[in-house]
Parts: C-alpha cells; sequence; structure tokens
C-alpha cells in the first residue's frame, strides 16, 4: 500500500556503498496540428505522481531526449538516478558476422522445403552453428546522491509532468523544503539537475555498480574539485577487450556556488549550498582513449542556470507533447497514478478510463523521450540493471512496429524521423543480405538488431530468420504511412522512394517458382516465430505475412514511382506481377489461414499474430471493401490463443480487432494489459503478468491502440469511432494526424446523447467519405480549410 499523502516515509533503497546532440534524422515538417490545454495544477492526466520513493529501478521515474534516458529514483536522503544512452550496447563479438553466403543452394533449399524436409534447408543456413545474440543494451553509470536526514520526512512528492519532461522530487524535514529536479535536455544534449533546499553536507558519486555488471567490464570513478565553486565527476568504463567498442563514460560538471568542497575518493562532497547545479554528458568510445576533455569543455559552455536551460529543451520537447491530447471525462485528475493502477486491479473486467487517458499522456511522452537518434528498444531507452531480456535490442518482426504505431496517428514525427534514422544505417547491409542469401537485389531485414548494423546473423538450425521475407516492407511501413500523412515528398525523393524500390525488387527477383495455375510461390516463407501443426520445421510456403508484404512493397513503389514520375518500366513490370501473387485461404472453420498454401494450418495458441499484416497496420483487408476475408480474419483472431499473455500478443491482437471494428475483442485483448498487473508505478509496462520483465512494448504502443479505437484513417477515407469500447461513453480527442493529409482538430462523442462531432482540416483539396457507426457522408475539404462533421447515432 501507497502511505497517505502528507505522512512520513522512508528513502528509496540505498545505492551499493551510497556515499553518501541528437543525430539529423529523415527531412521533414514538423508542423503542429492542435494544441493541448496546459497540464493541470496537482494530480492530474499530463503528470505521473508517487507518494512513495521507488522501491525498485523498475518504479524509477523516466525523461530521456532520444539519446540520454535518466531513471530517478527519488530517495530522500539516498537518491539513485540511473544514466542511459541509446548506443550503450554490450560488445559480444557479433560485429562481423554477416549472413551465410548461400545463395548457390538457394534452388536446393526450395526443394527441400516443397518435399516437407525443412529442416535439412534450415541446416543449410544455420550449418550447425549456435544461435548469436545482438550485443545487449545496458545502462551507464548511476548518481548518487546522499544528503543527512533533519527528522522524518513530511510531504513527499516525486512527479514527472509529460508537458515539460522534468522530474520533481519535493519534501519537507525539520529543516525545512527540498526540492531536486531533473530533465534530458533534447536541445543541448545534457542531463540537467538541480538540488535546493536548506545548507547542509552534500555528497555526490557516479559509480558504475549496477545490477548483474559483467565482472570483465572495468570501473573507474573519480571526483575533483575544478574551481572554488566548482566539482567534477568522471566515470569510465571498459569492455572485455577484442568484442567490440572499447568503452563509455560520464562527466558530471557540479555548480556549487558559496559551497566548501572536498573529496572523499571517487566522493565530492558540498557543504553549505543552497542550490547546487548538475549538468552530466554521456559517450561511447569505439577505440581506446576518451572525450573527457571534450566533453568538460563542452559541460563549461553550457549556461549554469537550470531555468534557462529548461527554456531551450521545452522549446522543442512541449510543442511536441501537446500536437494531440485526451479527454475521457473521467476526473483523472482528482486521482494519483499509483491510485488508478491498485483501482484498475480491484476491477480488472472493466477498462477505467482515467487510467486509460493517464496511460494514453504517459506513452506518447515516453514514445518522444525515446526516440532522437534512434527509435525505441525494447524498454524504450531506460534499463536499470545489465542482461536486459531479449538483449533490450529492436526486435523488428513485431514489436518496434507496434511501439511505432500511434507515432503518425499520435503527431509525433519525432518518432519516425528516429526510426528513419535506423533504417538508414542499415539499409546497405539489408542489400547485402538479400545477395548472399539469395543472390538477387533489394532488401532483405533481420528479426533483431542492436542498432549498430543490420547484418541477418540470429539464426541456427531451429530458427529460420533467412526465410522471413516481410521485414523490409514491414519495417518501411510507418515511413510509407509518414509521407502518406505529411505529403513530405522531400523525404520521398531523397531516401524513401529508393528503399521502397529496393523492397519491390527483392520481390521482383525473388519470386521466380511458379505453382500448377500459374501463381508464384513464396518459398522459402516464414511466420514468427512459428511453424504449422503436423510439418517438420518452420521454414514453410506462402506464409500469409510474407505474401502480403509482397503486394505492398510493389503496390506501395507503383505508388511512389507514379507519384514521382519516374521509373516506368519497373512499374510496368510490378503492376504485371502484381496479379500473379497467391490468393490468401480460409480454412474449414471459417478462419484465414496463417499460410496460403493447402495442407499448411493449426497452431493457433501463439502470441504473434504475423498472418494479420493485412488487416493491420496495411488496410488490404477491411470491413468494407474485403467483407468476406475481414469475417474470416475476425474468426483466426477471436480464435488465437493466447500462450503467455506477452503485452506485444495482446496489442497487436487489438490493433487488429479494431481495424476489423470489433470493439469487443479490442476491449478484451487491452484488459488482458490493464487487468493483468502489467503496469509499473512509473507507468513503464512488463511484457508479462506480474510485473514480469520491464518491457516497453504496451506503455509505448497503448497511445497508437487507443486512436485506432477512435480514428481509422486511410487516403480518401475516415472511420469515427470504429471499436469503441463500452467504458468509453463519451470523450474528446485532438490532433489526431491521418494519413491522406487529413488532420482531425477535434473529435466529440457522447453516445448517451447520440452525438458525434469532428472538426477536421486538410493539406490537400479533396473529397472525403466520413463514416461513424453505419452512417456516412462525403465532404469536400480546401487546401487549408476546415470542415465539421456531425452525426446522430440511433440508440443501441
Amino acid at each position: 500500500m501507497n502511505p497517505p499523502e502528507n505522512s512520513a516515509v522512508d528513502d528509496g533503497p540505498a545505492g551499493p556503498s551510497a556515499a553518501p546532440a541528437p543525430t539529423s534524422a529523415a527531412p521533414a515538417p514538423t508542423r503542429a496540428t492542435s494544441t493541448a490545454p496546459p497540464a493541470p495544477a496537482g494530480y492530474g492526466s499530463h503528470a505521473v505522481h508517487d507518494t512513495a520513493p521507488a522501491g525498485r529501478w523498475e518504479d524509477a521515474h523516466l525523461s530521456g531526449n532520444g539519446e540520454y534516458g535518466i531513471m530517478v529514483n527519488g530517495g530522500p536522503h539516498r537518491e539513485r538516478v540511473v544514466l542511459n544512452h541509446h548506443r550503450y550496447v554490450l560488445p559480444n563479438g557479433t560485429r562481423h558476422l554477416r549472413a551465410p553466403e548461400t545463395a548457390h543452394r538457394l534452388e536446393e533449399i526450395r526443394d527441400l522445403v516443397l518435399a516437407g524436409r525443412a529442416p535439412e534447408a534450415q541446416r543449410i543456413w544455420a550449418d550447425g552453428a549456435e544461435l548469436r545474440w545482438t550485443q545487449s543494451f545496458h545502462p551507464g553509470h548511476a548518481l548518487e546522491i546522499a544528503t543527512p536526514a533533519h527528522g522524518p520526512v513530511r510531504d513527499y512528492l516525486r512527479s514527472t509532468d509529460f508537458a515539460t519532461g522534468e522530474i520533481t522530487v519535493g519534501w519537507q524535514d525539520d529543516a525545512g523544503p527540498w526540492r531536486r529536479r531533473s530533465f534530458v535536455s533534447r536541445s543541448d544534449a545534457v542531463v540537467v539537475q538541480e538540488f535546493t533546499g536548506p545548507p547542509a553536507e552534500l555528497r555526490l558519486r557516479l559509480t558504475g555498480d549496477l545490477p548483474d555488471c559483467p565482472e570483465d567490464v572495468q570501473h573507474r570513478c573519480t571526483a575533483t574539485e575544478a574551481a572554488p565553486g566548482l566539482g567534477l565527476l568522471d566515470a569510465r568504463a571498459t569492455y572485455p577487450p577484442g568484442q567490440g567498442a572499447y568503452g563509455f563514460e560520464a562527466v558530471t560538471l557540479v555548480h556549487a556556488p558559496g559551497a566548501r568542497i572536498d573529496t572523499d575518493g571517487d566522493v565530492l562532497i558540498l557543504r553549505g549550498a543552497r542550490r547546487v547545479l548538475l549538468l552530466t554528458a554521456l559517450d561511447r568510445q569505439e577505440q581506446p582513449g576518451w572525450s573527457t576533455g571534450t566533453i568538460r569543455r563542452r559541460l563549461g559552455r553550457l549556461p549554469a542556470d537550470y531555468d534557462t536551460l529548461l527554456s531551450a529543451h521545452t522549446a522543442l520537447h512541449t510543442p511536441a507533447y501537446r500536437r494531440a491530447t485526451l479527454d475521457l471525462g473521467a476526473g483523472g485528475a482528482a486521482a494519483r497514478s499509483a491510485d488508478l493502477i491498485e483501482r484498475q486491479h480491484k476491477h480488472p473486467e472493466r477498462l477505467d478510463p482515467a487510467l486509460l487517458e493517464l496511460l494514453f499522456h504517459s506513452g506518447r511522452y515516453l514514445l518522444l523521450s525515446a526516440s532522437g537518434v534512434l527509435p525505441p528498444r525494447l524498454t524504450g531507452l531506460w534499463i536499470g540493471g545489465w542482461g536486459a531480456a531479449w538483449a533490450g535490442d529492436f526486435t523488428t518482426d513485431a514489436n518496434l512496429n507496434l511501439q511505432l504505431a500511434g507515432a503518425n496517428l499520435a503527431a509525433l514525427p519525432e518518432a519516425v524521423h528516429a526510426h528513419a534514422a535506423l533504417v538508414r544505417g542499415q539499409i546497405a547491409d539489408w542489400r547485402a543480405n538479400a545477395r548472399a542469401l539469395y543472390g538477387i537485389r533489394g532488401l532483405l531485414a533481420p528479426g533483431r538488431t542492436d542498432g549498430e548494423h543490420g547484418h541477418l546473423f540470429h539464426l541456427d538450425d531451429d530458427w529460420p530468420w533467412p526465410a522471413w521475407l516481410a521485414g523490409a516492407d514491414w519495417l518501411l511501413h510507418p515511413l510509407h504511412e509518414y509521407w502518406r500523412t505529411t505529403g513530405d515528398d522531400d523525404f520521398l525523393r531523397a531516401e524513401l522512394a529508393g528503399w521502397l524500390i529496393g523492397a519491390a525488387e527483392f520481390f521482383e527477383d525473388f519470386l521466380t517458382r511458379v505453382d500448377d495455375r500459374g501463381q508464384v510461390v513464396f518459398v522459402p516463407s516464414y511466420s514468427p516465430e512459428i511453424a504449422p501443426e503436423g510439418v517438420a520445421g518452420s521454414a514453410t510456403v506462402n506464409a500469409v505475412m510474407d505474401v502480403a508484404a509482397g503486394r505492398h512493397a510493389l503496390e506501395s513503389a507503383v505508388e511512389v514511382c507514379e507519384h514521382l514520375g519516374i521509373e516506368p518500366a519497373a512499374v510496368a513490370r510490378w503492376r504485371a506481377l502484381l496479379p500473379r501473387l497467391p490468393a490468401y485461404l480460409v480454412n474449414s472453420a471459417g478462419s484465414l489461414t496463417e499460410w496460403a498454401w493447402p495442407g499448411l494450418d493449426g497452431n493457433l495458441d501463439h502470441r504473434h499474430v504475423s498472418h494479420l499484416y493485412p488487416v493491420w497496420p496495411l488496410h488490404e483487408i477491411t470491413p468494407d471493401t474485403t467483407p468476406a476475408l475481414a469475417e474470416a480474419a475476425r474468426r483466426a483472431l477471436a480464435g488465437r490463443g493466447d500462450e503467455n499473455l506477452s503485452a506485444h500478443g495482446s496489442l497487436h491482437r487489438a490493433l487488429a480487432a479494431a481495424r476489423l471494428r470489433d470493439a469487443g475483442l479490442a476491449r478484451a485483448n487491452l484488459l488482458k494489459i490493464l487487468g493483468a498487473d502489467m503496469l509499473f508505478r512509473s507507468l513503464m509496462t512488463s511484457h508479462n503478468p506480474g510485473l514480469e520483465i520491464y518491457n516497453a512494448d504496451a506503455a509505448i504502443a497503448l497511445p497508437g491502440l487507443v486512436l485506432e479505437l477512435l480514428v481509422d484513417a486511410r487516403p480518401g477515407r475516415l472511420d469515427l469511432l470504429p471499436a469503441l469500447p463500452e467504458e468509453l461513453a463519451r470523450g474528446t480527442v485532438r490532433g489526431v494526424a491521418c494519413q491522406g493529409r487529413v488532420t482531425v482538430l477535434e473529435l466529440d462523442w457522447d453516445l448517451a446523447a447520440g452525438t458525434v462531432r469532428a472538426l477536421l482540416r486538410s493539406a490537400v483539396d479533396q473529397v472525403l467519405a466520413v463514416h461513424c457507426r453505419g452512417a456516412g457522408q462525403e465532404i469536400t475539404l480546401p487546401a487549408g480549410g476546415e470542415r465539421e462533421v456531425r452525426f446522430v447515432l440511433r440508440a443501441p
């Protein structure tokens, strides 16, 4: 139980021995689509509040600038701030690994798979090798802060303001009021912290002593007085030699005017300061040597004023955060976040609108904060201990795209730019994969990456990742959707069109086998991470995800090439190939099969639903354009077992259900997360129920899911409230950025009154079909103009 407000609290756990510029991304506009109201005073849905320190690092409050991240535990007298960096990955010797050179055996592999001898085909790729993992994401150093106690702590509160990215910890004791503020600057690439309070002894230390740190990672930390009122903390760590990068470091410049500064080993001791400013920068070294001097000089050039630095940061962060907002009319401002979590636990069978509203805003905040030099990892941008599950990498067959589900809809192009940066750094590797494995042009993406390269090496005899053909199209889809949302032709011309053409070229060259009806055959093929029942091996034929990706890659390349007036000969070839792609199959139970090949079906209890790629995110199968296939997809979704109730599995199901306009099924899958104890007090989420495994899938994907329940948009058509859960009977959403260059400036609904109102704006002249729960109307939207549409709903 949480302590009541204004009660005395204990410190968080003491740290061991507690002594006491973002890179450029794809060119694109960052237009604000709407402005959300300022965060309300006190508790509210634009901040997370807690009246107890973090009892474990998973409950620490979070801030980030897309490159650095911090985790603030909030212990009044024994604070611990973990410093993270997006590019901190533990070298493990995999940098030199490449995709196997098996192109000369492709026809043999195909014959084996078609003959039902997939394990033999898989062994050709793996050649008996063990499964090699990506380099594991790891924390940097921790800043430990110790102050003396002056009687019991009262009025303790820690909070994170989503609109500013600022974490505040405050309390009172017999000496007076104390406050610590911190944020990670998006403008200056620095961690900024300020401590104010009665004059007292303050002890500061940088340490590498974090849970499960490998013994062969060597740390050296120092503390020095640089000048009167100025101190320095330096921390360096070297990786095991010969495995990859050399090491990583942190430098903290301490401004303590009026304080007497002493040192005790690696501890900096400040006496008599009422206000202390800490500026911290991080770096990773590829080769032996350190950037300490360069970092110190950069920190020394920054203004020694917290509010000045905060103002520069919020000029970038706050407008991005305020582009979209949600009000579910639930009085969320009256409750603390921990209370909302507890209330949901008591009623796991019903959605709590106040909690969902808070999670919407928290999820957008975390997506923005984790996106910059790279998009979010499995843990976003945060980790408090070494040994992250699944290496804390970018798992590309599901998790990464799920976390980006709301990047476009929720008006956060910053996240799309970060994803473009990841893709940009790997396109050459994707081309190398296609050449090595298949001897063809185009792009073949790996099933996971640590962000340093995109070579496909994570495979063994049982995991046939070379057969996952969909990866490039799947990973390029958020960028294609971005172009459809913004009309950013500069980005399209400079990079995206070439990438989409590469995805199409892969399928053009790959699809050389045909069946007895003249349809091309996708062989080998793979539906992540599953095999059909009753057959050997996982490499198969015509996995639906691969077929859908092939069709979408060809159609997207045609679309953008015709838009730009380029590649007419290639467009003609792609158009001729499209009708030869296999059709999807429906089994005797009326369900869409996972493989469009006779005799391959089953295995219904699995966390992945990759065969619903045509439903979400593609809009290939929809209730209005392909009603029979939509019903088959719905049956496949409803009949899918939950396996281990992983967050990404439930979210993927919910997103597909929303596209199929099945509110009950979407709601049921959302409740598998909210009703199953998967929310840490920080509002970060777990991978499995019972707070098992720190994981950002649910936390960051939830805004995208909520918006899909409220708005389903594709060029030329907009569906309002397509899958609204019964608990969300009224509300307002603002700033939804839609494909087709339409912005939902505001959508209000009140089911009790039977009214729905939307205010729309278009960037181009267009005719738009707007639908809402069985009713529809066609409207004309002039470029730059606004139009209001209203619906009167019939009583159920």
